[in-house]
Order: structure tokens, then sequence, then C-alpha cells
């Protein structure tokens, strides 16, 4: 019997618009692929990622000679099955990434994200305590120069490949290390930064005084970050308030003052000696004492710095570390105790935490990030970072017990507090200042472990103090009393202290300098108005210290600041 033709011709029809669907099906796809930027001809591949023991992988073209290099832990497709056989006999897979195909060694492909770091062992070039978890800012044991680890993991790649933290295991110890203090080698590890142009300077600075040696500490260079969303003004005119609540509930009158003249921040006291700000969570945590007899409550604070802030001004939070009466008495296993008699060791009326035990470290530099986090702060500013003064007599009798748990130098156990604390807070984003003495910025580590180089190359600003009644009288050789001559006094020690030592280092910080502003406390007495505080700042700017001023007085005196106004009104 014949085909009827009306049946053919349905199936003619329903072929052809199978075949358009399938025309259409894979235009769609290599649509998507296109917005996807995939590579078109991944079918079959398999996804994974880069992996390697350097940041970066070399990727090869179908003739085997190296294109590019990709940052390890770059997500690729690749195939197994389609491989290329190079000159020297290495055998090269394919990958795709984005729109590009190229080929790479099969070790530096791996399927789990989690093995994308490939070295086994670091060795510590900056000696660390390790942490607890990525986290978390609690610290375990104290890793050496030179001292091999076993790498156990990694917490995060930053895009460039680096790791931000490495997962190690120390003896028996288990913890995190920035990757930044460690290296792949143990010759790279033991080796100094520059030496004959930076390091052996230090080197030659032997402990003289107690304080430690020159050549123990650390001087690599260290990256000072600017945070787009924080902006630091350039030079820092800053009036300094105590946390009195007579100071903080005046806080308007001080931020109509310095509307008035070129006064740009503020620092204000978070934690000072027997003086705590607020009732903050770290203190509750660990210090009740400072919890308990905190000035204000934590509205009235909060309040205060947020006028300050909402005026325009930059806030800067001063923290007094090591000198902190309430915390020993809280903790006399963290304090420096009297040997003698067992009890706490009394320094001029007042007790010290000991700046070896980890634990004060994390009670301040908690406090700093709670304090960042609820009060606003822009910067952090450590005060105290050192041990007590005049008290080598004591220590050759043996009369302190320091809690000196890793047997370090003074000098090496601040340097390491401070490391520690700008880790921490430039996480949120904030900056972090030290204050020193003006003695610090002297040609030797100073008897209380403060040494100028090896704090300014750390940090992001440094303050030191050289007030001119805090000179002995006659300095550097002068005929008259040093605070009779301002100008003088701190155009000398900028110039040839100041300016020396940080041309030691390879990352120096903003040097911003505390001002006297209150009147001299030794024979003969001056009163220090508008000519003697401007004479100061002048002094400190004609010596190239131009990152701004401080101004020192205890009370936070508005009167004793308007009898002052000129000297804050003047472009320096």
């Amino acid at each position: 019997m014949p085909k009827d033709p009306k049946k053919k011709s349905k199936r003619k029809i329903k072929w052809k618009n199978i075949f358009l669907l399938l025309v259409v099906f894979v235009g769609l796809f290599f649509i998507i692929k296109f917005f996807q930027k995939g590579n078109l001809f991944d079918f079959g591949m398999d996804k994974g990622y880069i992996a390697g023991t350097t940041v970066t992988v070399e990727i090869y073209d179908i003739e085997g000679k190296e294109v590019e290099r990709l940052s390890r832990g770059k997500e690729v497709k690749y195939s197994l099955k389609d491989v290329i056989k190079t000159d020297d006999g290495k055998s090269l897979y394919k990958i795709a990434y984005g729109s590009k195909v190229g080929y790479v060694d099969k070790a530096s492909l791996t399927k789990d994200y989690n093995k994308v770091v490939k070295e086994t062992d670091v060795y510590v070039r900056t000696p660390q305590n390790l942490y607890s978890a990525p986290d978390d800012g609690t610290l375990l044991g104290l890793v050496r120069k030179g001292e091999l680890l076993e790498v156990l993991g990694f917490d995060m790649l930053n895009e460039d490949g680096t790791v931000n933290m490495y997962k190690v295991k120390s003896k028996e110890e288990e913890g995190y290390i920035y990757s930044k203090y460690v290296v792949l080698d143990e010759a790279s590890s033991l080796a100094n930064y520059e030496p004959e142009k930076y390091y052996d300077v230090h080197a030659a600075r032997g402990d003289n005084y107690g304080g430690g040696s020159g050549g123990s500490l650390d001087y690599y260079p260290v990256e000072k970050p600017i945070f787009e969303n924080n902006p630091m003004p350039k030079e820092v005119y800053a009036l300094y308030l105590n946390c009195s609540p007579k100071v903080i509930n005046s806080v308007d009158d001080y931020i109509a003052f310095a509307k008035e003249t070129k006064i740009n921040s503020f620092v204000v006291d978070i934690k000072d000696n027997e003086t705590s700000a607020y009732p903050a969570e770290a203190m509750k945590k660990y210090s009740m004492t400072n919890y308990e007899k905190a000035f204000n409550t934590k509205e009235a604070y909060q309040q205060a710095i947020k006028k300050i802030k909402d005026a325009g001004f930059y806030v800067i939070g001063r923290i007094t570390v090591f000198k902190d009466k309430y915390y020993a008495m809280d903790h006399q296993e963290h304090s420096l105790m009297d040997s003698k008699t067992g009890d706490l060791f009394l320094h001029y009326n007042t007790y010290w935490p000991s700046p070896y035990q980890r634990t004060v470290w994390q009670f301040n530099v908690e406090l700093a990030k709670e304090s960042v986090k609820e009060m606003g702060f822009q910067e952090i500013q450590f005060d105290y970072v050192r041990f007590p003064d005049r008290t080598k007599s004591l220590e050759t009798a043996g009369a302190i017990d320091f809690r000196n748990v890793y047997q370090e130098e003074k000098a090496q156990a601040i340097q390491r507090f401070l490391q520690y604390a700008t880790d921490e807070l430039h996480k949120l984003g904030v900056y972090v200042s030290a204050d020193v003495f003006g003695e610090s910025a002297h040609s030797y580590v100073t008897a209380y472990g403060q040494y100028f180089p090896a704090i300014s190359n750390v940090v992001d600003v440094i303050s030191a103090m050289p007030y001119p009644d805090h000179f002995s009288k006659y300095e550097y050789g002068f005929k008259q009393p040093v605070w009779t001559v301002p100008y003088e006094i701190l155009n000398y020690w900028g110039e040839n202290y100041v300016q020396k030592r940080q041309s030691e280092i390879p990352t120096p910080a903003i040097v911003r300098t505390w001002v006297q502003t209150y009147d001299t406390i030794h024979e003969p007495y001056v009163t220090y108005g508008s000519k003697e505080v401007e004479a100061q700042i002048q002094g400190l700017y004609d010596a190239g210290l131009n990152g701004g001023y401080m101004t020192w007085n205890s009370g936070s005196n508005l009167e004793k600041y308007r009898s002052q106004a000129n000297a804050y009104k003047k472009e320096y």
C-alpha cells in the first residue's frame, strides 16, 4: 500500500523542530559560558585549584613555554587526559581559567582547597607568640628566631597567593603565626635585614643599662597602612583630655575652643593608672577593680566621644599599659613582685603589671579593640609601654621578680607587645601610636626597655615626651636651664637625636610629639603660655619633625589651654 504523503510531511517537520531546538540549546550554552567568562572548551573538565610552595605558579602554552603565573588558590578547570610533553620530559596538563587555556604541572593542581599551600615547614624570622586561633587575640608560647615550624594548614589566602596565617606546630604546641614573620629556609630566618645599612648600627649598641641590646631587636620593614575609611590628618594638632567626669561632661566647651584654633584632633584617656574611663567588658573580664572604679557610665563616655567625632575632629584613645595599679592588685601573678617579701613591688606609690606577661598584653589590646568598636576611636595610643625606671640598683640586688617567663630582654618584650598590638588593631582599620620618653631617642637602649628605632619601625606613630623641664638642667651642654629656652632644647633634641634614629630604620613611624603645656616644676620656675608652647612646636618643626603635636596638661585645664590659644592658631 502506498505511504500517506501527509504522514511523511509530519515526520520531516518533527525532525526539523528537533534540529532547531538543538541549535538553540547549543547557542544558549555558548552565550551562558560567555557571560560567565568560562572557557568554551572545558567540557568534561574537573574543578580544582592552583597549588604550590610559592605564591604564584607557572602557566605554559601548548608549546611548553611559560606565558604567565597564577596565584595559588585560584579556581580552574583541568583535564588529566589532555597532556603535552615539554622538551625536558615534563608532563603538563590542560587547564581552563576565565576565557583562557593553559597547561600546568600536575603537582600544581589539587581538588582540595585546603591543600593549595604545599610548604610543609617554615622558619621563624621574627620571634612571635603563637595565636590560639586566627580570629582570637589569645597568645600561646613564644617561637624564636631560626626555629623550625611544621605547617599544618592556613587560615586564608590573600588575592596574590600569600598566606595570612599559617597553622603550625612548635614542639608539642599547635597555633597560628602570621606569614610575614616566617620564611621558607633556615638561612633567611637567621639573617638580619640589610645589616650594613640598618642592623649593624644597632648591633653595635650593647646592653649598657640593663634594658637590652640593640642587636637583639627586629628591624625588618613593616607595612604602614593608610586606611581609606579612616583618614589620618597629615598633621595632627591635638588637645589632651583626661577622662574625669568634670572633663567628659564639659566636652562641648573643649570642642568650642578647639574650633577657634587649628586644633583638629583630641587625645582622650581610656585607661590611666587608677583611672578608668568607662566600665569596659575587657575590664570586667581581666580586671574587676578597673571595672568597678570606672569614672563615667559607658553611655556618658560614648556620647562625649561621639560629640568630638560629629564635630569633625580626629579622635585618639590613650591607654596606659604597664603602669596599672588596679590590674596588679587583681593579678599579682602577672605583676612585678618584691623578691624579699613576696608582696607586690611598690614603685613610686603604685604597682606595675609585668611587660613580660602575655595576659597583660591581651587585656590592654582587648580593651583597645573594644573601645574602637564601641566608642569609634580612630587611633589607639599606648602610653607607659615600658618597665619602671630608676630600678637598676634593686635589679642588681635581685630585689625584683619581673615574671620573665621567656627570659627576654626588656626591649624585646616592649617591641613584641607593640608588634602584637599593631597586628590586632590594624584588623579594625585603626592606627597605633606609642608614647616614649625623650631619652629613648639617644643612641642606646634605655634601662626601662624603650629604644626609639625599634619602636618607630613597628608602630604607625611615635610620640616622644621631651618636656623641657624633664631634661637635666644643663642637658647637652646648654649654659642655661633648658626649660627657659624651649625652642632651642626641642630643636636640638629633634635634629641631633630623633632624625638620626629615624634614619637608622627602613620604615620609620610618623613623629608626632607631646609638648609641655603646664608650668615648669623646677627652679627657675617658668609660666608656660602661648610664647613657650609656640617655641616648642616651632623648634620641632624646624628640626623636620612635622607630624604634629599634642598638648600635655594632666589636668586638661581649659583655662590654661585658652591662655595659650595663639600657639594653637598658628600654622607651623
